[in-house]
């Protein structure tokens, strides 16, 4: 009897994980779309091969080097000790739970690359850029990820000494959107703007292509979010009613706040919506769904007024606003883990505020540190950025040979 139970066990909790790393890899189909509703036309093809691309070159090097590094479980032995590998060890009846352990987590190493991919839009080289998320996916991503969540826990334990409580981020606000959005400031600064986005000083706003396309991306991200937060327990019983609920409200709280304060505009409410789901990753399991609606409702108006800042104070051309998105909300999302968390915001009072704010600026040195390196690198070796013929024709033509409707072009 007791066997069968373990087995049951095994199979639930590897059956648990395969579904939530299957919801979190149709996210990057909602990647993919926002991208392709955001972008010109002449661009599309291109956003949807980047993130097909990324994300299996990230599949690979997550598999046999990142997941090694974070983890320490490495995957060099045969079929069927794969079958019954169970946190590094051999178990039998443990129905590759490691294996779909790495599954599950490479779908949050490819958003990485994914999230880079919406900020250089539309005047990137492919190659280099694929190459860039390799590294970043691969190996930089989950050395950070190790000192968070996985093996290396000198950074957790220092953090327990000098404030009594550890970094807090249960599905990644930090570890996964800001480090991702942080990562990609320095790449958008160093590829630079885009042709005819400003001229003598004066912005001239370029026009999405396809709101409906926007908007399903948004809708298709939305959905797998919720395996994203969920499934994050990792293990079936784990999973808390508390963390969908949060979801939830700090999603509504995004649109809500964002149909008032950008004055019923859709791209900002569609990606309101992504905004409070960013930012209620860190603390779905720790505060409570009102503060959850709030922290997605500010998430939402931090997108919005840095959105503006970026582009028309700062001039910084990032085509999705991935790093106000992202990088930007994913910190809120861990300071505010330290906020709402504390019972007298009705949380559950198992965070500090302090090592809340350690962990989220160290996200931000790293990323910044690392992101200007390898893109300065490629930047003077290989280049990152189209020939200025080549942007004009359009990333679709220059690179993939092809347009988004090759039947028009025919036509035309």
């Amino acid at each position: 009897m007791n066997e069968t139970l373990q087995n049951l066990q095994y199979s639930s909790n590897t059956l648990f994980l395969m579904l939530g790393a299957v919801m979190i890899f149709a996210m990057h189909a909602g990647f993919a779309f926002l991208e392709v509703g955001t972008v010109r036309q002449k661009n599309q093809v291109n956003a949807m091969v980047k993130i097909m691309t990324d994300w299996s070159i990230s599949t690979v090097v997550y598999f046999l080097i990142g997941f090694p590094i974070a983890y320490g479980i490495s995957f060099w032995m045969d079929a069927g000790s794969l079958s019954n590998l169970l946190n590094g060890k051999i178990v039998v009846g443990a129905r590759g739970f490691d294996l779909v352990h790495c599954f599950f987590l490479t779908t949050f190493a490819a958003c990485i690359p994914a999230i880079i991919s919406g900020g250089i839009a539309e005047r990137a080289k492919f190659w280099p850029q694929l190459f860039a998320g390799a590294i970043l996916a691969g190996l930089c991503y989950p050395l950070f990820e190790s000192i968070i969540w996985g093996r290396f826990t000198f950074f957790q334990d220092w953090l327990v000494l000098q404030t009594g409580a550890k970094f807090h981020d249960y599905a990644g606000s930090v570890v996964v959107h800001s480090m991702g959005g942080w990562l990609a400031l320095p790449a958008i600064v160093i590829l630079g703007q885009r042709i005819g986005r400003w001229t003598n000083g004066v912005s001239q706003g370029i026009p999405v292509s396809s709101i409906p396309f926007l908007s399903l991306g948004s809708w298709i991200l939305a959905v797998g979010w919720f395996g994203f937060n969920v499934m994050s327990a990792q293990d079936i019983a784990g999973i808390s009613g508390l963390v969908a609920v949060n979801s939830l409200f700090a999603m509504v709280g995004g649109i809500i706040f964002a149909l008032i304060f950008s004055k019923n505009d859709p791209g900002f409410i569609h990606n309101g919506a992504l905004a409070g789901l960013i930012a209620i990753c860190s603390g779905s399991d720790v505060v409570h769904p009102f503060g959850a609606l709030f922290i997605g409702g500010i998430a939402s108006i931090i997108f919005i007024i840095g959105f503006q800042i970026e582009t028309e104070k700062l001039k910084i051309d990032d085509v999705l606003g991935v790093w106000p998105l992202h990088g930007i909300t994913g910190s809120w999302g861990g300071i505010a883990t330290g906020i709402f968390g504390q019972k007298f915001m009705g949380g559950t009072g198992d965070v500090s505020f302090l090592a809340q704010l350690a962990g989220t600026f160290a996200a931000i040195m790293v990323a910044l540190i690392v992101g200007t390196l390898v893109y300065l690198t490629l930047k003077h070796t290989v280049g990152i950025r189209l020939s200025q013929e080549d942007e004009m024709r359009g990333a679709d033509l220059s690179i993939h040979n092809i347009g988004a409707y090759p039947e028009q072009d025919v036509r035309g």
